[in-house]
């Protein structure tokens, strides 16, 4: 599916706090995950830390820009965004739509 979007939202913060960042992450999961999935497009959603760069990351694959932009307007993402903010987080923008070039692997 060369055609794909995948979408890249970066927050970053400082190393103090990555910790706390990364729970309010892993329990966001659970607002965010059934609304997501109920979206059209969505191939897979993935969200990651990286302590050594103190950031962590949603990144998704959709079939369609138009797809992958339904998370700019979804109101529990921008709810954790505000959260994030307001802790501390700084939050990358604009986010990034990558389309697709290629891929590989087992996945693929």
């Amino acid at each position: 599916m060369p055609d794909s979007v995948l979408r890249v939202s970066i927050l970053r913060c400082d190393a103090a706090k990555f910790a706390s960042f990364r729970e309010m992450m892993v329990d966001d999961e659970a607002e965010l995950r059934p609304g997501i999935e109920a979206m059209p497009g969505l191939l897979v959603f993935y969200a990651g830390a990286d302590e050594a760069t103190s950031s962590l990351i949603n990144t998704s694959v959709w079939d369609t820009l138009e797809h992958a932009r339904q998370l700019d307007t979804f109101q529990p993402m921008l709810d954790a965004g505000k959260r994030f903010v307001a802790a501390g987080a700084r939050l990358e923008r604009p986010i990034m739509h990558y389309t697709s070039l290629w891929r590989f692997g087992p996945l693929a």
